[in-house]
């Protein structure tokens, strides 16, 4: 359903004379339209039935009716993380707002930008424990950039532009707009939709600090051991580009976060894989052992740099750009911070080089990616690829991306061993195809994330990665596949286990699998038969690649393939919790 320049014309232009009466619900509609919004993920009650009636009257603006709230945030957050424009959820009021909160979170905490809206209940019966009242403001000031409660629907155009505005400018992130049930009744005049924004208390800077890039080049040039370590930020910048010319004219290595897969092409001989807890040891290694260490978009979490103070042993000098100042030195202090947009900065950086007369020390460069390679050869992500008795999940991804690494894919996962082994093996080209939970790491948004994608990108392949635990937590949305046609192809790597439980089970607690193990697991070929889709059983390895051919050419439909894997088969490589990055157990020998 496209919104015409009639009505976005209608919607954003001002009266020539005199205003419109209008319902706030009737302007909040308008307001999106004048947005942009095509697609709104949401799920009705007593306190919305305003918005939804006005929805009911419009056509531009389609409705996708989830069966559970955090799955409306869930699939309006993937489709911001694919398509790179903010996503919409519209809940109602109490537990509407609360079964929500965890795709807020999980949203907040990787930066997507997202606008919420929130029906509330009357304005006269706040603080009266009314039916169904939450206080929606409180409840979620610590999980989103801002939030507002409109009190009169006046302000209404105002705030969504405002809401818009703070949700994808500077450090992106999810907004709330709560919507008390007479607001969005009441009639108010209508002038237009606002062309600008102007708030005085919010001001994202963009363009980096001249002097601190110039910095900042004097010792990426000086550097004998340098090392491009880049997050999730380059992507919510769109800067991959930048980064990708950046490395072409530099011949530095490059590693990526979870987040930032797809940023630099792992098909690219510079890309040393990603970093981190289960990241590579030729990434790892580089990290620890880099002698200018350039960060972008990046925040050096906890599993990334595992044991601060082991990172902190060796000595290196540290660039770091990002749009959010509150990210640099939070946890590893920096010596040259640079704050700014993430494209902008890089684009000035890269325009110094090319301008600029110092160049990289080449004989440095060749003896640092001597190191690299030595690292390199000793193929941490080796595994039993050829065995024949038992499904490795590792295979299964291999096997995806080699049919599909000259698609036009999306892979989406859950969390848990799975989101580990689709990172490591599925070896992404492009930014936004790899959408995955990584800040808050939320079990059940796979299935949720496929279908937001699948209605951005209707002509696109779109592959959940799941495992038999997470995927339980919101199959439900396979109804909602149904009705709104998302043919998604979900892949359950099923070990009958909670699997990254199971393993720091078996590493730390002796083998004390407490509560990891399931015993009563639906048929989920049954499951998806019954909400109307293909299911299939897969047992045998000889089976992996035929079954998945298979699905493939079921493109109408969505395709539940039950893959039966190794319960045994672990992560590696890993770094335990309170470890350096460098203390790495490559395999299960190494326990």
């Amino acid at each position: 359903m496209e919104i015409n320049k009639a009505e976005i014309s209608s919607a954003a232009a001002a009266s020539d004379k005199s205003a419109t009466e209008l319902r706030g619900a009737e302007i909040l509609i308008r307001s999106l339209q004048a947005e942009g919004v095509k697609h709104v993920w949401g799920y009705p009650g007593g306190a919305v039935l305003h918005i939804y009636d006005a929805l009911y009257r419009q056509e531009s603006i389609q409705h996708v009716l989830v069966r559970h709230e955090q799955a409306a945030v869930h699939a309006a957050d993937g489709y911001a993380r694919a398509t790179g424009d903010v996503g919409v959820a519209l809940v109602t009021s109490g537990p509407g707002l609360t079964n929500a909160v965890t795709g807020i979170a999980t949203a907040y905490m990787d930066s997507i930008p997202m606008v919420i809206i929130s029906g509330q209940v009357p304005t006269a019966a706040i603080g009266l424990d009314a039916f169904q009242e939450c206080d929606t403001v409180g409840i979620t000031r610590p999980i989103v950039k801002h939030n507002f409660l409109v009190k009169d629907a006046a302000d209404m155009a105002d705030v969504v532009k405002k809401a818009f505005h703070i949700a994808r400018t500077g450090r992106p992130g999810p907004v709330v707009i709560d919507v008390p049930k007479d607001v969005s009744f009441n009639k108010t005049p209508y002038t237009g939709y606002p062309s600008s924004v102007h708030m005085r208390s919010y001001n994202p800077v963009r363009k980096g600090h001249s002097g601190q890039i110039r910095k900042a080049l004097q010792l990426l040039m000086s550097a004998k051991r340098p090392y491009i370590y880049t997050g999730g930020g380059v992507v919510l910048a769109n800067a991959a580009p930048e980064l990708r010319k950046l490395a072409a004219l530099t011949g530095y290595p490059v590693t990526n976060t979870l987040m930032g897969l797809g940023a630099f092409p792992a098909s690219n001989p510079q890309f040393l894989g990603m970093l981190g807890m289960h990241g590579t040891l030729e990434a790892n290694y580089a990290m620890q052992h880099c002698d200018v260490l350039l960060a972008v978009g990046a925040r050096f979490d906890d599993r990334v740099i595992g044991n601060p103070k082991h990172f902190a042993s060796m000595d290196r000098k540290i660039v770091h750009i990002d749009i959010d100042p509150s990210s640099i030195s939070k946890r590893v202090k920096v010596d040259v911070p640079i704050v700014g947009d993430v494209k902008e900065v890089l684009g000035e950086l890269i325009a110094m080089i090319e301008e600029g007369a110092l160049k990289p020390n080449e004989s440095a460069l060749q003896e640092w990616w001597a190191t690299i390679n030595e690292w390199r050869a000793r193929d941490c992500m080796a595994y039993d690829s050829n065995n024949t008795s038992v499904i490795k999940p590792q295979k299964v991804i291999q096997t995806l991306w080699e049919m599909t690494k000259d698609a036009d894919a999306y892979v989406t996962s859950d969390v848990g061993q799975h989101q580990m082994w689709a990172a490591q093996y599925y070896r992404f080209d492009e930014p936004r195809r790899w959408i995955n939970s990584g800040g808050l790491g939320t079990m059940g948004v796979g299935i949720p994330y496929a279908m937001g994608i699948k209605l951005a990108k209707p002509e696109s392949e779109v592959f959940c990665v799941t495992g038999e635990g997470s995927v339980q937590m919101n199959i439900q949305e396979l109804s909602t596949c149904l009705q709104y046609n998302t043919p998604i192809k979900v892949l359950s790597l099923n070990n009958r286990y909670l699997g990254m439980v199971r393993q720091w089970q078996e590493i730390e607690y002796s083998g004390r699998y407490s509560h990891s193990y399931m015993d009563a697991l639906p048929n989920f070929v049954k499951l998806a038969e019954a909400y109307g889709h293909v299911g299939m059983l897969i047992e045998d390895p000889r089976d992996v690649e035929p079954a998945l051919r298979e699905a493939r050419k079921l493109k109408d439909r969505t395709v539940f393939m039950d893959f039966r894997t190794d319960p045994t088969e672990n992560v590696f490589p890993m770094v335990q919790a309170g470890k350096g990055i460098t203390e790495m157990l490559l395999t299960s020998e190494d326990l």
